[in-house]
């Protein structure tokens, strides 16, 4: 299973989709004249005046839930093994991601804000597949990318986290009695650890978005705070290395440290991961905000990437740099390239950040990691349910099966009891062939729809016109823009033209969108 799942690996994450998630990157950076850096003070300004509805979150609601799928073990396991298997030098490329995405989320979240629907029980739907069903009108292709979703979403991604979250407990507190079963040997902290990860998302997931949103608000950015100051706290007391750290980092990412591409492979798959910029994941719960305007949720999105790499995922890199708390894998097996720890000591892991902490703050680093780690992935799974539900709710538009939401719920939740329990490397890379399929489906989508309409950047430019004009209140009119298939919009539209006369200047003057 192992081999195979690598082989299809060696097929998705090719240089090819390596060298796409960065060039398209590159090429929205330039189409948007840099929005990630225009419009960062905007971007403060909307994620604190967002109010949710009935229908739909706020905008601090959508950005907590995605970022709840951003900020996970890609953050504290992910940042390890890009670090294990390409050297320091991987963790520049993750900030190059992270820059150039930023933009990409924006464009993949307005498209979601633009096509979102209402569906039979009043709540918004959107993304990925149904901005490819209405932008680029290929039916058949959006069913592809639903279909990869759920089963990436539903089935191999929630292994991963709950893999993470169980080895961080075996790791902190011990195994304790190993137990026969029918799937192998498992500790007894595993089973316990996975019995009540199940039992809580259970709870959880059938309470619906408004829960899941409710929650994820809350805890993410607890965690995230507390993570990145137990982070400070150990760069404040190694602040002597933090030069050369970043003298590592910089001069590693241009050698073949780890083998020739290496740290560009590793930083990209692994920034990929952890930010989720181009996956398709992000705007399924852009298109849950309730906002004025498409393009406020864009720009929304677009800075939840900073939070996860330049802040969460530089924190892990930095902690396990300075305390030398990992190895750098060679080309071949059992070679390395740096062996600071033991050979036993695998980089698919969370070993490398708890070790990182324990050698900083003695009887805190292992039990820390592993309550840090049960948040951080435990939201990622929540919000991974959310994906792979709209996406069932986009099948169900046309087909009308009973009980899929229901069967949903009982899959996922088997599925992160079974990650618990398996084997790393076969989670990790399992995951990695659903992040790769998304990857593939929505990036070569959202660059189809840029060339048929650019619907991201005509939003963006009315946005930026109404901002000019010092509007009071945002409105979107797709009709007057040349935006088709934008169906809540055009009927949003209408409803304000017939309850106040539209958008107007400070200076009381009508503003008409410009395409």
């Amino acid at each position: 299973m192992q081999s195979f799942v690598d082989f299809l690996n060696g097929i998705i994450w090719s240089p090819v989709l390596i060298y796409l998630c960065l060039g398209a990157g590159l090429f929205y950076s330039i189409a948007t004249r840099f929005v990630q850096i225009r419009h960062f003070r905007e971007m403060w300004r909307l994620l604190m005046e967002g109010k949710s509805s009935d229908k739909g979150i706020s905008s601090f609601q959508a950005l907590a839930v995605s970022l709840s799928g951003r900020v996970g073990t890609g953050n504290i396991a992910g940042v390890a093994a890009a670090i294990g298997f390409g050297g320091p030098g991987a963790v520049f490329w993750m900030w190059v991601v992270a820059f150039f995405g930023a933009a990409t989320a924006y464009i993949e979240s307005a498209l979601a804000q633009i096509y979102k629907e209402e569906d039979e029980d009043g709540q918004f739907r959107g993304g990925p597949a149904y901005y490819i069903e209405k932008a680029m009108g290929k039916k058949w292709y959006a069913w592809i990318f639903a279909i990869a979703t759920i089963f990436a979403c539903g089935v191999l991604l929630p292994g991963v986290q709950s893999n993470s979250i169980g080895n961080a407990v075996e790791a902190a507190f011990g195994s304790g009695e190993m137990i026969e079963t029918t799937i192998g040997t498992i500790s007894l902290a595993k089973i316990v650890t996975g019995t009540i990860v199940s039992i809580i998302l259970a709870f959880i997931i059938f309470g619906g978005v408004k829960r899941i949103a409710s929650f994820t608000q809350i805890v993410v950015p607890f965690m995230a705070l507390a993570y990145i100051i137990i982070a400070f706290i150990i760069i404040l007391l190694n602040i002597n290395m933090v030069p050369t750290v970043f003298s590592m980092i910089i001069g590693d990412a241009f050698t073949p440290m780890a083998g020739i591409g290496a740290a560009i492979g590793w930083g990209v798959k692994r920034g990929v991961y952890s930010n989720e910029a181009g996956q398709g994941t992000g705007p399924h719960a852009a298109a849950a905000a309730d906002v004025q305007h498409p393009a406020q949720q864009g720009l929304v999105q677009s800075f939840s990437i900073y939070i996860d790499t330049l802040l969460v995922c530089s924190a892990t890199a930095f902690m396990i740099i300075i305390t030398g708390a990992y190895n750098v894998h060679g080309g071949a097996e059992g070679a390395y390239l740096v062996q600071n720890l033991s050979a036993d000591i695998s980089a698919n892991g969370p070993m490398f950040t708890q070790l990182a902490i324990e050698s900083a703050m003695p009887g805190i680093g292992k039990p820390f990691i592993a309550f840090a780690l049960f948040f951080f992935a435990f939201t990622t799974i929540l919000a991974y349910y959310y994906i792979a539900e709209t996406n069932i709710a986009y099948i169900r538009r046309s087909l009308k099966l009973p009980g899929m939401m229901f069967v949903l719920k009982i899959i996922l939740t088997v599925a992160v009891f079974y990650g618990t329990v398996k084997a790393a490397n076969l989670a990790w890379a399992m995951g990695d062939v659903g992040v790769g399929l998304m990857a593939w489906l929505n990036i070569v989508g959202i660059l189809i729809i840029f060339f048929l309409a650019k619907p991201a950047m005509v939003a963006l430019k009315d946005y930026e016109n109404q901002q000019q004009a010092g509007v009071k209140e945002y409105t979107f009119n797709p009709v007057k823009l040349g935006i088709k298939n934008a169906d809540y919009w055009e009927k949003r539209y209408k409803s304000f033209g017939k309850s106040s006369s539209g958008a107007r200047d400070l200076s009381g003057e009508p503003i008409e969108p410009t395409a």
